[in-house]
């Protein structure tokens, strides 16, 4: 072999091997990033044959179990169990919970699993709207369904309830604002034309 083709050689090896090593060191970033999403039913049970690892990141979707929402006074824990068609997972959570959590909602949940039926959570997302479940939660939670917050005795009051059940309409401040509002508009639009 001659000397330039074994120079080439070795430039393209050398290439090959960064690249190579460049690829690696990416998916063990991503590794850490990567948040598989489990049902209830597949921590127990396991995904595909296989169980999350104690210790291992990842989402968690189901609906809130009834009841089982308690908090601690003199903090901010609180730990709810989840379920979905099987046996439930209790979830710990330290912090504010967003305003749409419920009882009997159905809610996704970040975080490490620290027992085989327990996660303690990081972020405690709660759905947009009755009808809002992510995809892959929608999906594993087919025929299960959700209990509406005013069904529940102890949520809202009788002009929340009432306000869900009538559409919204202005004040008649807002809309006397809104009507000065147009007619001032008007108004000086027409001065504006008169002085040219």
């Amino acid at each position: 072999m001659n000397p330039r083709r074994k120079q080439r050689l070795t430039v393209v090896a050398l290439i090959g091997l960064l690249v190579a090593s460049a690829i690696g060191l990416m998916l063990y970033a991503l590794n850490d990033s990567i948040d598989l999403f489990y049902t209830p039913s597949e921590i127990i049970e396991g995904k595909n044959g296989l169980k999350p690892q104690v210790g291992q990141r990842l989402r968690i979707g189901g609906m809130v179990v009834p009841g089982t929402v308690s908090r601690d006074p003199d903090s901010l824990a609180v730990s709810f169990d989840l379920v979905d068609t099987g046996p439930a997972v209790t979830v710990t959570f330290t912090g504010i919970l967003p305003d749409l959590f419920r009882e009997g909602q159905g809610i996704v949940a970040t975080g490490v699993l620290t027992d085989s039926r327990q996660i303690n959570a990081q972020e405690v997302l709660a759905k947009h709207d009755e009808e809002y479940m992510p995809p892959e939660l929608a999906e594993k939670m087919k025929g299960i369904k959700h209990v509406k917050p005013e069904n529940k005795p102890g949520y809202g009051s009788s002009d929340a309830s009432s306000y869900n059940d009538k559409s919204y309409e202005a004040s008649s401040y807002e809309k006397s604002t809104n009507e000065s509002d147009v007619s001032g508009k008007a108004d000086s639009t027409t001065s504006m034309n008169e002085g040219q």
